[in-house]
């Protein structure tokens, strides 16, 4: 069997994982496996590129150089990427996954650019016996010329948007407000316009290769101007909408250097970061039209006065206790403040109290709860809590009316009865966790803030509600402390 065949072979390996690790990617109880799955068919493919005929050429011609560059970076991009990994804390991991994504859209646009400008030096040397090949790859509208335009289009808005997003969920100062600039939608089209005129021009001209670095200039641009404007609350959905992006860029990539392997691996990512999307979209009762135009939380904060006046009841951790005590039921809602607080063992030890007392716990998780999906679940896991305790929002809401006490550490707009009862409320009609159907709601929260949405919260004044005003670890460690 010829090298190219065991390479071939080498590659549908690794697509098959990739399959197999998305698939198991889809449970909390077998991520991590499929994790390790998706890893060893990145690395199989990997190593079967190397003996790829480009490579095994450079080789021939230069000795182990690009072999050993090749190790290097390896090396590299391995340190820095297990360096994030492990310093990263577990309320950051929105960020890190922005960042990764806007790096894989990075890397589709230079491995574009490196085979245009090769392809395109190759096409004028007489020299060379692959002149021929690579001047019909130049031709107007062929694959080659196609795909390096569309990955560099995709690329550059990938990385750029994911720069943005980044800077936002970090809170960064120059990001923390979105861009609400009447004339925001009017420049966006101006872009739109002109990189597409842009991508005309490398489909038709693909031999001069300051169009296509012109392209990525402009679709920075437009990765920069068509996030700055969207909200806190929509960053899920952003998330997602942009490891498409950055799956896409790789398919069109795999086009430009012909590797089916790229193409698939692309493709999966891109296809499920859109199926995704419209999850989180339908978790949210907003279009996607609403979400990248729109932006919940864009603008200022409403004033919670009329809401909250005369009507907050708060309590200590002794009062809550007591109320523990005769509880048979209980379910805990986490939101992004569990996460800031790092309170996932503490309310992992606050579970375990109640249980030995003989209450029924359980946990029920709202789709965009947190700034990216499963980031509730990863917290969880990562204090050891059961995965059938985790209870998705369809299936717990209609035992709330049953449950004796909710308790919401975090959580905002995801438990915000105003997108159940009132039309004209920013988020009415997105699905919520009915906590306020459940005969007593504890609400641990640091003070009366909104949340990403910018609205009043009229649960927090609800006659069935308590108010417990503390930092999230604190105040569980203490809550524990009391009922023991």
């Amino acid at each position: 069997m010829s090298s190219q065949a065991w390479i071939n072979l080498a590659y549908l390996a690794a697509a098959m994982l990739f399959i197999v690790a998305f698939k198991l990617l889809s449970s909390p109880r077998t991520a991590v496996r499929g994790t390790f799955l998706g890893a060893a068919g990145m690395a199989i493919a990997i190593i079967a590129a190397c003996f790829e005929g480009p490579i095994v050429q450079s080789v021939a011609s230069r000795g182990v150089w690009p072999l050993i560059m090749l190790a290097a970076a390896g090396l590299i991009g391995g340190g820095i990427g297990a360096t994030m990994a492990l310093r990263y804390p577990m309320t950051g991991m929105p960020q890190m996954v922005a960042l990764l994504n806007g790096f894989g859209g990075a890397a589709s646009v230079l491995v574009a650019g490196a085979e245009l400008a090769s392809t395109c030096n190759l096409a004028f040397c007489d020299s060379d016996p692959r002149a021929t090949t690579a001047m019909s790859s130049l031709q107007p509208w062929t694959q080659f010329a196609i795909a390096t335009a569309l990955t560099g289009l995709i690329g550059a808005v990938t990385f750029w948007g994911s720069l943005v997003a980044f800077g936002k969920l970090e809170e960064l100062p120059q990001f923390k407000k979105a861009w609400t600039d009447p004339r925001r939608h009017w420049i966006n089209l101006g872009l739109v316009a002109l990189t597409l005129l842009l991508v005309w021009g490398v489909c038709t001209n693909p031999d001069r290769t300051i169009l296509f670095w012109l392209l990525v200039v402009v679709g920075s641009g437009l990765g920069v101007t068509l996030t700055l404007p969207i909200g806190g609350a929509d960053m899920p959905v952003v998330i997602c909408l942009l490891n498409s992006y950055s799956g896409l860029a790789a398919a069109a990539a795999g086009f430009v250097i012909d590797n089916s392997v790229l193409v698939i691996a692309g493709s999966l990512v891109g296809a499920s970061g859109l199926i995704l999307t419209a999850i989180m979209c339908q978790a949210m009762n907003r279009s996607l039209v609403g979400v990248l135009f729109g932006g919940l939380g864009t603008t200022a904060a409403v004033s919670g006065d009329d809401v909250y006046a005369g009507k907050i009841k708060s309590a200590g951790a002794e009062e809550i206790a007591m109320v523990l005590e005769g509880a048979d039921k209980v379910v805990i809602v986490p939101g992004y403040g569990l996460a800031v607080a790092q309170a996932q063992h503490a309310v992992r030890e606050l579970a375990d109290a109640l249980e030995a007392r003989g209450a029924k716990v359980e946990y029920a998780i709202h789709p965009v709860a947190g700034r990216m999906p499963g980031h509730m679940n990863v917290l969880l896991a990562e204090a050891d809590v059961p995965y059938e305790k985790l209870r998705e929002m369809d299936d717990i809401n209609p035992e709330f009316a049953e449950t004796d006490v909710a308790i919401v550490i975090g959580a905002n707009d995801v438990v915000n009865p105003a997108a159940r009862t009132d039309p004209s409320s920013p988020i009415a009609g997105m699905p919520i966790l009915d906590v306020d159907k459940a005969r007593t709601v504890v609400v641990v929260k640091r003070s009366l803030s909104p949340g990403f949405a910018g609205i009043p919260n009229p649960l927090f004044a609800a006659d069935n509600t308590l108010m417990y005003f503390a930092d999230g670890k604190k105040a569980i460690l203490d809550l524990v402390a009391a009922l023991k």
